[in-house]
């Protein structure tokens, strides 16, 4: 009987065997499930570095406004220049145009200084001289304004004074004392004239009535 109760189940041992052999594998799992979690905790800054920041950000907005002063600065002077540069070249062309103009002049007067010196050919030179000049201004713009019997138009013209006429009606352009100029589209100078009130006994009608009526 005792011989029979000391031996060992073969079967009982592997169990026990593989129960030893199972145990280490899930006690690493229990450990780590019973692990706390630990919370990712924000770091306030520091005042130094708040201030650090601050200051870092200061000087920063300092230079982009001082980058963006000297850039203001290098355009006005660009632009002044380059109005500069347009002024002397436009200035230029004009000079180029009437130099020969001013050589007609000289030779004008050359002739008319002459002993021999007829009046007629001073007349054609000055004539000459007065056409290229008109001519080289018109060729940058610059228009006449010689109303000659045309309609008084106060936009363009100044009336010095309005005198009776036979031959012009009233309203019209009597005679011009100055032309005008227009460049381009602007107004220089608005041609001086005077101006025809109508027929001399027409007017004379009107201001009889009018001192009649006073």
């Amino acid at each position: 009987m005792n011989d029979t109760a000391s031996k060992t189940d073969p079967t009982d041992s592997e169990e026990t065997a593989a129960q030893a052999a199972a145990a280490p594998e899930t006690a690493p799992e229990e450990a780590t499930a019973a692990e706390p979690v630990e919370a990712s905790v924000e770091v306030e800054p520091t005042p130094e570095e708040l201030l650090e920041k601050a200051r870092q950000e200061t000087a920063a907005a300092k230079e982009s406004h001082l980058r963006a002063v000297a850039d203001l600065e290098n355009f006005r002077r660009r632009t002044a220049r380059e109005k500069d540069d347009l002024r002397a070249f436009a200035a230029a062309n004009v000079v180029e145009e009437l130099m020969p103009v001013l050589d007609n002049l000289g030779f004008a007067l050359t002739a008319a200084k002459a002993p021999n010196a007829e009046l007629k050919s001073l007349v054609e030179g000055v004539d000459m001289v007065a056409t290229q000049f008109k001519t080289a201004l018109g060729n940058h713009g610059l228009k006449e304004i010689n109303p000659v019997d045309g309609d008084f138009d106060p936009n363009h013209h100044e009336a010095l004074s309005q005198q009776p006429s036979d031959d012009v009606a009233e309203g019209k352009v009597l005679q011009v004392i100055r032309v005008g100029y227009m460049l381009n589209s602007r107004l220089l100078r608005p041609a001086s004239v005077i101006v025809s009130g109508g027929p001399a006994a027409a007017a004379a009608d009107d201001a009889g009535e009018a001192k009649e009526e006073s």
